[in-house]
């Protein structure tokens, strides 16, 4: 591994020339083409030496407020917590190993929520664990629509 360089220079400008040397015309764009991708993945494949998940984040979030979708990205996020920690989707029985796994998504989520969200994110967190969706459920992108349910699209 080599040492990460992901602060050196104009990080931004890097990062939206990578976007389009694969064709797309924004983050967005390059992150919904990847939708259960984490943010890892996705900085990776952008740049594994010189792109970080958290400018990935970053740049996902500042697109979202341009476009008034802020709602969209904290959904897609979720998408993509609950694809790394459950790839099996909603588990059937919620033992201790499986809240470890759901809690962990959940947690990082809001972790990743901007505070112009973070109470509606903590409600549809509680919602999932006190009404769990169908065994097996992981969603494959912001538009699912028991996403669209939890986390309607209006904005702060």
């Amino acid at each position: 591994m080599s040492e990460d360089r992901s602060w050196e220079g104009n990080w931004k400008a890097r990062l939206y020339a990578r976007v389009r040397e694969r064709g797309y015309d924004s983050l967005t764009a390059f992150a919904e083409a990847r939708p259960t991708a984490s943010l890892v993945e996705l900085a990776d494949e952008l740049g594994p030496d010189d792109i970080a998940g958290v400018q990935v984040l970053s740049g996902l979030l500042a697109e979202a407020e341009q476009r008034k979708q802020v709602t969209r990205f904290v959904r897609d996020v979720l998408v993509r917590m609950l694809s790394q920690s459950l790839p099996d989707g909603w588990p059937t029985v919620l033992d201790d190993a499986n809240r470890f796994k759901v809690a962990k998504a959940i947690g990082r989520w809001f972790a990743y929520t901007p505070e112009t969200h973070k109470e509606r994110a903590d409600r549809a967190g509680d919602a999932l664990l006190a009404t769990p969706p169908p065994p097996g459920w992981l969603p494959r992108g912001p538009d699912d629509e028991l996403l669209l349910t939890l986390l309607p699209d209006e904005e702060a």
